[in-house]
């Protein structure tokens, strides 16, 4: 089974022979504008173990929640894992096109896997007391749903719900991190390495109910985030114009993505997306042939193939510099040639 993603540049580098800083990675949901980042981290102590006081704080400041509902984790992916060797049902529907590690998760744990197509059948009903996952804005086509509704539902089944909401931060969506005073059974996933431009910096959240923080916070290590990677959140979220100025570009260059895109012969449909990318379905020609016909200009698109519900034709490019949509757009002018 395929669980890959995008933003292999080292291996796409290496395929075309051309050095990593003239790849243009378009395949890659990362965030392209970074924060400032005022502290030399060559003066971190590193002699004595972290205390993460600082770090929690900081966080549940940012979600407007108090520091006890809230466990941190070494990147996203590895809450994931966590989350589903901590709950206790064996039952679980994700709503797909989802991200992969959710199915990983799902069949290492020896779930009974449902997986529900959400473009078609996002009102089919979820069974009684099972794990429903859901991200929003959605991944691979950034769809934003309104989810009251959906919400209700899930309750009403007594269902364990997870939200992941890794690319709100580049929408103008409202989290729903304000039913956890509602619902003890609702756990939200929250990444800041996407929307802050850190991938290699491992921080991911869960955010729960006081009582469900306290149960998952016993099946975890005490030290699982390096000192660096403290340091490095800590002093970034220093960088208060940073949110706003960059979902404002990130908005305004997304407009551009798709304008190029809608000039483009092979494009068949263009998905709404709240996020920092776009899912286009391709027309007479599939994933993999407009890769090989990018690569002599080094840049690097997401084949969606391997997502569930979705086929060679899928593609996802994510918004980056104008000066990276600018060779994008020159590269499909002189293909269409």
């Amino acid at each position: 089974m395929n669980f890959t993603h995008g933003g292999d540049v080292q291996g796409f580098a290496l395929g075309v022979q051309c050095e990593l800083s003239e790849v243009v990675d378009l395949s890659s949901n990362i965030n392209f504008i970074q924060p400032t980042l005022n502290k030399d981290m060559n003066s971190i102590n590193i002699s004595s173990y972290p205390k993460y006081d600082e770090l929690y704080t900081n966080i549940a400041n940012i979600y407007k929640i108090k520091d006890t509902q809230i466990e941190l984790f070494n990147g996203a992916s590895s809450a994931i894992f966590s989350l589903f060797r901590f709950f206790d049902t064996r039952c679980c529907t994700i709503y797909s096109p989802a991200y992969l590690e959710y199915k990983k998760a799902a069949l290492l744990f020896d779930y009974d896997l449902k997986l529900l197509n959400r473009f078609e059948d996002l009102d089919k009903e979820v069974s009684e007391n099972s794990l429903v996952v859901f991200v929003n804005p959605s991944t691979p086509d950034g769809n934003f749903y309104d989810i009251d509704t959906l919400l209700s539902k899930w309750m009403d089944k007594n269902c364990t719900i997870l939200i992941d909401e890794s690319f709100i931060e580049f929408s103008l969506q409202k989290s729903c991190i304000e039913y956890i005073n509602k619902y003890d059974k609702l756990f939200v996933l929250k990444s800041l390495t996407k929307f802050y431009s850190c991938a290699g910096v491992r921080i991911g959240s869960v955010v729960s109910s006081e009582e469900n923080i306290k149960k998952l916070k016993k099946y975890e290590p005490m030290w699982k985030i390096s000192e660096f990677d403290m340091n490095y959140i800590n002093e970034i979220l220093k960088d208060t114009t940073f949110p706003k100025l960059s979902k404002t570009i990130n908005i305004e260059n997304k407009k551009y993505l798709i304008e190029i895109l809608e000039e483009f012969k092979y494009t068949h449909r263009i998905f709404e997306s709240s996020a920092n990318f776009v899912l286009v379905q391709l027309k007479d020609i599939n994933a993999q042939e407009f890769q090989e016909l990018l690569k002599p200009y080094n840049i690097m698109i997401r084949d969606c193939s391997n997502f569930d519900f979705l086929d060679d034709s899928y593609v996802r490019i994510a918004v980056k510099s104008m000066e990276s949509l600018d060779r994008f757009q020159k590269a499909l002018k002189n293909i269409c040639i």
